[in-house]
């Protein structure tokens, strides 16, 4: 099917400036181009589309509603393009270059840093300065390329990508479970709850038990802003306490830790995200790395 269009591709970056630049003249000299050429684009634009883009005279510019409305849909044919660029770029060079990236401490001791090697000796003009944190960072501020996350994302000006979504379960080490009896439901449930993540200390912490739905309060025991420091503690005898799954495959395999309370399902989970900060373009070096992460995610 042949699309027919009247007006040419070539001046949206054009119309773009004007608007960014609220000016034929300060849009000329963005784009380096005579103040005429920039002044017929618009023209031409407007002829073909048969709508007054911008209302302009000797002193002032203003955007009509049609042109706000051809304005976004600008911006995402130039993301549309800039995208395309920069993948044929990525597929045909070779990733190089400082990339710096943040890790929660629980998933760079437990996913990534055993498999950091393959990344070394895939990407070696990759030069990498990670970043282990528990605290939440500005991906634009401190000019971060990658930050692996946990939650969901609630910035629309950033991007992210999902790695995995781990289920939470309740797990206590045998010797505690020799040394009391647990009992039934979310109420003898919090009786054996010692600590967890801060994340979940709630007062509200929504669970489902026997298909209803209910809350449970974990606001006053200890908090932890690490699930490994958590699950070390329930390993050595600090009662239940939820975890990510992931974080648990070893220990539960090898018998030191067992899960419990099954029936007590949680109405969260711990998706884990890789984000990065531009909404346009991806640099081959951040498109290695979150392949990377991808990788190793489906190892564990």
């Amino acid at each position: 099917m042949r699309v027919m269009m009247n007006w040419n591709i070539d001046d949206i970056p054009v119309f773009v400036a004007i608007v960014d630049r609220m000016g034929i003249s300060a849009a000329a000299g963005y784009l380096h181009l005579p103040k005429s050429s920039v002044s017929r684009a618009l023209s031409r634009l407007e002829e073909a589309l048969a709508v007054r883009l911008i209302e302009r005279n000797s002193r002032r510019l203003r955007i009509t509603s049609e042109g706000s409305a051809f304005y976004r849909q600008c911006l995402l044919i130039m993301e549309q393009v800039n995208e395309a660029n920069a993948l044929m770029a990525g597929l045909t060079a070779v990733p190089s270059g400082k990339l710096v990236v943040t890790l929660p401490m629980a998933f760079s001791r437990e996913i990534v840093v055993q498999h950091l090697n393959k990344f070394i000796q895939r990407y070696p003009k990759v030069t990498l300065d990670i970043v282990i944190t528990s605290h939440p960072v500005d991906i634009i501020r401190d000019q971060i390329d990658v930050a692996v996350m946990i939650g969901p994302l609630d910035d629309s000006e950033l991007r992210a990508k999902q790695l995995l979504s781990s289920p939470l379960i309740w797990v206590t080490s045998p010797e505690y479970l020799d040394q009391h009896a647990l009992g039934v439901g979310p109420e003898a449930l919090c009786e054996h709850v010692k600590i967890c993540e801060k994340r979940y200390g709630k007062t509200k912490l929504a669970i489902k038990y026997q298909e209803k739905r209910e809350h449970i309060n974990l606001s006053d025991v200890i908090h932890i802003n690490d699930p490994i420091a958590v699950r070390e503690a329930v390993v050595h005898g600090s009662g239940v306490s939820l975890i990510p799954s992931i974080y648990c495959k070893k220990q539960l395999k090898s018998g030191a830790l067992i899960e419990v309370y099954q029936d007590v399902e949680l109405e969260t989970s711990s998706p884990i995200l890789a984000v990065f900060p531009s909404r346009r373009l991806i640099s081959n070096k951040v498109r290695a790395f979150i392949d990377f992460l991808e990788q190793i995610v489906d190892l564990e």
